[in-house]
């Protein structure tokens, strides 16, 4: 499900309406038809023209997928959690933009594990996306396809070392929204949540607290 906000400008009003259209990743599939997307596309992404963050996350999983709703799981739980938001605040549309990298679930993996995102949804879609929500003053990349967007080249080598300089990114002066770098909430990252206590200690409280200040209307919360 593709939702803007009700007072939304026609730009985003016609770019959800697009967005929600999308079958790139059944119809010309990236690859060849050989990698054509084996179920129908149902893309998902909160556009809003007034929320001043915006959560980027990778693609929706397979509840979300059937819900429609963003980060309607365990994963979105601990989310909230770690914003210290409820969930009549995280579906606020007035407060958070939501779009992830691929905007459709990707199937498993002979794992069982989610596929990464498309390759055909960021290349399409996320310039789009970007400029027509100016805006958003921080964008929460989790995972390292939304760091690898959004951090460019100065995404560190793996996932935990750009974390682990998350203040170079969220104090950087450079044009545009401030980017505060988390590990996707999955609870198959629990085990990196315990080999690394810094985050809970440090970010968090960090992130709380920008998240408080700009839902509550601060143009410029104060990094501690």
């Amino acid at each position: 499900m593709v939702s803007v906000f009700p007072n939304a400008p026609d730009a985003i009003g016609a770019l959800g309406r697009a967005i929600a259209s999308c079958r790139i990743c059944r119809d010309s599939p990236h690859g060849g038809e050989a990698f054509r997307l084996p179920h129908e596309p149902r893309p998902i992404a909160w556009l809003s023209s007034e929320a001043p963050i915006l959560i980027a996350g990778q693609a929706p999983g397979l509840k979300v997928h059937e819900s429609g709703l963003p980060f309607n799981d365990a994963s979105g739980d601990r989310l909230r959690q770690w914003l210290g938001v409820d969930r009549e605040t995280f579906y606020d549309r007035s407060r958070f933009g939501i779009a992830p990298m691929g905007f459709c679930f990707p199937g498993y993996d002979v794992q069982g594990h989610d596929l990464p995102p498309r390759r055909e949804c960021a290349p399409h879609w996320r310039a789009s996306v970007m400029a027509t929500m100016p805006q958003v003053q921080l964008v929460l990349a989790i995972g390292q396809y939304a760091q690898t967007y959004h951090l460019g080249e100065r995404r560190r080598r793996t996932m935990t070392e750009t974390v682990t300089h998350w203040r170079e990114f969220l104090l950087s002066n450079r044009p545009g929204p401030r980017v505060l770098p988390l590990p996707h909430p999955s609870w198959r990252n629990t085990g990196w949540l315990k080999r690394n206590p810094w985050f809970e200690a440090d970010v968090l409280p960090v992130l709380r607290r920008e998240v408080s200040l700009l839902i509550a209307g601060n143009d410029f919360p104060v990094v501690g």
